[in-house]
């Protein structure tokens, strides 16, 4: 698996273009262009190139935009629940 390799990871079918790889702990880790993530290449296997759609800049910004209101969104969800929370109806009550 070199820099360029199309690749898919089996799990979830995702497909990009190989843009680094490292190891750690004796697994070689691959990072994929279209997520930016590292993928355990045990459950990587090569891909054809017209599985492959390479992300602009722009979109894969885009995405990250979204991904960061949407982590927003649900911290702020769980925080307004917290508070809303009367811990009394979880504690346990009597003696026996």
């Amino acid at each position: 698996m070199m820099a360029g390799d199309i690749l898919k990871y089996i799990p979830t079918s995702t497909v990009g273009k190989v843009v680094d790889t490292k190891e750690k702990d004796g697994i070689v880790w691959v990072k994929l262009d279209n997520t930016g993530l590292y993928y355990d290449s045990a459950y990587l296997k090569p891909a054809d190139r017209s599985e492959y759609r390479e992300v602009s800049f722009k979109e894969r910004e885009r995405r990250s935009a979204g991904n960061k209101e949407e982590a927003q969104t649900i911290l702020n969800e769980m925080q307004k629940a917290e508070e809303e929370v009367d811990i009394k109806d979880y504690t346990p009550s009597g003696g026996g």
